[in-house]
């Protein structure tokens, strides 16, 4: 097979031609802090008679391109062989790409992410392990190095889910803006600090030279991945990027606009936001379901809802390749038989209860914030009603305030930190006489830990089903009785 060449079309060319006025220059927009660069007539005719590039080829094999050959109906294994057979490569590309794609298939095996079976009326005699989700992916070229590394992670210790959230975002690719604002703020912070100890201008600029934006686990990473790329020469010039940018959103349970503006992230949101899609994508698909506690559970959910909340196109695309009739409940129509076709939310206990607990988390969080509309809001978008009490009575901004204003008057919180989001505080059960309804308690953990306060949640479980998301009212927001 011979390289693709680009050339632009004569009747293109020609049209080109004529929309030029006598004298007028072409103008290319570079980007906004860019001067303009001008293309004269002459340069045009240059670019016409000049002879087209060449394209060069980008393949490359990677666990991801093997899980989805091997996955086919058919003989996975003549289908890769084919496939670098027939790639626009030289022949010394195509050994090198053999050689890696063996090496990268051994390491499937090894880890029992690929296992060997009987041949099926297909032909196949591989498979993807049947423990793993059904839609596990391995996008990210250190997918296999995560997968490797979570068990050496302390299950019961209390940070095990912030460590692996560390892992997750290890393995992708560095948000450069983003993490030169994270070092700024180190910066920032830094130099405040050496001012009040009087420390000199030339040790502050000494000491700021060794600074560097927050890595989490940082010597347990590098001499993890060190120790892995010797096991699998295939790593090659890959390297390990730790990193904190979701975990630390979680950690302070911040919503995106709050992290946009305390970074002053307003020209680089989308970045943020591929990061962040990046993050879910690698949790939800490539970590075992097996390797989840709640608290992770509960992180999928909170990325989950922050994506849909900011882009909600992300993950409707995912859905519909996962399944092709998906429909956004907006676009629903309420024909008979709609609600046993579509998804039920509420079936799975484990991750509904960690949506429950993100729409709390996220009020608690506005709560403390004093921004009583928005915290009142997220309540009345899902149920597509004005929050309102358990004997009727309307929530306002002003009633919400006039009950934080009586909790901060004897207390230091909410906390909301890893403890003041510990699964023990919150009570979830159906309610005694609607059993089509659930009783949500949640616990306030104060900076004394008297934790007296709480407040009190209804989950309608149909109309939870309806929505696709929890519909939830606020009961009681007190002292607890």
């Amino acid at each position: 097979m011979g390289y693709v060449v680009a050339q632009a079309p004569e009747h293109v060319i020609e049209n080109m031609r004529l929309s030029q006025k006598p004298g007028k220059k072409f103008v290319k927009r570079q980007a906004p802090d860019r001067n303009y660069a001008h293309w004269d007539e002459d340069t045009f005719k240059r670019l016409i008679v000049a002879q087209p590039e060449r394209l060069g080829s980008r393949f490359q094999v990677s666990h991801a391109m093997l899980l989805n050959v091997l996955s086919r109906k058919s003989d996975g294994c003549s289908a890769m062989r084919q496939l670098l057979r027939d790639c626009h490569e030289t022949d010394r590309q195509k050994d090198a790409h053999r050689k890696r794609g063996w090496q990268l298939f051994k390491a499937l095996v090894a880890r029992r992410i690929v296992e060997f079976t009987p041949p099926d009326e297909f032909g196949r005699s591989l498979r993807v392990n049947v423990e793993l989700q059904d839609d596990f992916s391995m996008n990210q070229t250190l997918s296999l190095y995560l997968m490797d590394t979570i068990p050496l992670l302390d299950y019961e210790s209390p940070g095990y889910a912030l460590d692996l959230l560390t892992l997750v975002e290890s393995i992708l690719e560095d948000p450069d803006q983003i993490l030169r604002k994270q070092l700024d703020r180190v910066k920032g912070r830094a130099i405040a600090e050496m001012k009040m100890a009087g420390i000199e201008y030339e040790q502050r600029m000494a000491e700021l030279e060794k600074l560097e934006y927050p890595k989490p686990l940082r010597e347990f990473i590098y001499s993890t991945f060190n120790e892995f790329a010797d096991k699998h020469p295939w790593v090659g010039q890959e390297n390990i990027r730790p990193k904190s940018i979701a975990r630390e959103m979680f950690e302070s349970y911040l919503s995106f606009g709050d992290y946009v503006r305390t970074y002053d992230l307003q020209r680089v949101e989308g970045l943020l936001l591929r990061h962040i899609n990046s993050t879910f994508k690698v949790l939800a698909q490539t970590v075992p379901d097996g390797l989840k506690t709640d608290e992770l559970w509960e992180m999928q959910a909170y990325l989950a809802a922050m994506l849909r909340q900011v882009d909600s196109s992300l993950l409707d695309a995912w859905e519909k390749m996962q399944n092709p009739d998906y429909v956004r409940v907006e676009e629903t129509l309420a024909v008979p038989g709609a609600e046993e076709t579509a998804k039920d939310v509420t079936r799975d206990r484990k991750s509904f209860h960690a949506a429950i607990r993100t729409r709390i988390f996220a009020f608690l969080h506005y709560l403390s914030s004093d921004d009583w509309e928005e915290a009142l809001q997220g309540l009345e978008e899902a149920a597509k009603a004005p929050p309102v009490d358990g004997e009727g009575q309307p929530w306002t901004p002003e009633r919400l305030k006039t009950r934080m204003a009586a909790y901060l008057a004897a207390h230091q919180g909410p906390r909301l930190d890893p403890e003041g989001r510990n699964a023990r505080h919150t009570y979830i059960q159906p309610k005694a006489e609607d059993p089509a309804m659930l009783q949500v308690q949640q616990m306030l953990v104060d900076g004394n830990e008297d934790n007296d306060w709480v407040v009190e949640f209804e989950v309608d479980l149909k109309a939870s089903k309806e929505a696709g998301q929890p519909v939830m009212g606020l009961v009681r927001f007190g002292e607890y009785r």
